[in-house]
């Protein structure tokens, strides 16, 4: 069978995935013909009326198929591993990722965004931003203008990062989580839902609260 990029598979069956779905849908030129989950409790079952394969043994067989085209459908909430590790899998197994741009979200002529990214409707990615690979800014998040966002991370619904803030690989904004200009938040952070960063963040910390303060250590 010959190639064909326009037949997708997706790693995940949950809540992300679906807005992933939708996303390629609307874009259209993408064909979702099936998900890859590792819960056999999902097996044979639909999301959105894609059905749900079996787990991440198949990418062989997918790619065998002529798909070469993979998506992430795995959130973030407390860690970016398991987006890390679906994403550096298929990327070995040859499999290119979509861009996942919402046509509602808004993004500069002069940002730059990596390979695979999901960016959902509302959201704001602002002049000279720079965004690394697989990230999500999610629905309505802001991302202002020259901040920097490395790779596999993840900016919740609705938070708001003002000018020139640079957010390092792995890290977790949170849920309405406000950042003020000119802040560095280091690698693996998690920023709590509705915090507000007015300092800079060391890496492998939670912090939450108004003024946002560190509450624990992460692990490596």
């Amino acid at each position: 069978m010959g190639i064909d990029n326009t037949r997708v598979v997706g790693l995940g069956a949950g809540g992300h995935a679906k807005v992933v779905i939708e996303v390629l849908r609307l874009l259209g030129g993408y064909d979702v013909v099936g998900l890859l989950d590792a819960d056999r409790e999902r097996w044979g079952s639909e999301v959105l009326g894609v059905p749900v394969l079996g787990d991440d043994g198949l990418l062989a067989e997918m790619y065998d198929q002529g798909i070469r085209t993979a998506f992430i459908g795995v959130g973030m909430v407390k860690s970016s591993e398991p987006r890390r590790r679906l994403y550096e899998q298929i990327r070995r197994a040859g499999f290119e990722t979509p861009a996942a741009v919402h046509p509602q979200s808004i993004i500069s002529p002069t940002a730059k965004i990596g390979a695979g990214p999901t960016v959902m409707a509302g959201a704001v990615i602002n002049a000279n931003a720079r965004v690394g690979d697989n990230v999500i800014i999610n629905t309505g998040a802001i991302v202002e203008h020259d901040c920097v966002i490395g790779s596999h991370v993840h900016i919740a619904t609705g938070a708001r990062l003002a000018g020139d803030v640079r957010v390092e690989e792995g890290t977790h904004i949170g849920l309405g989580a406000s950042v003020r200009e000119g802040i560095v938040i280091a690698r693996n952070v998690v920023v709590g839902a509705g915090a507000v960063v007015i300092g800079d963040v060391p890496a492998n910390v939670m912090v939450t609260g108004v003024p946002a303060r560190i509450r624990t250590r992460l692990c490596e």
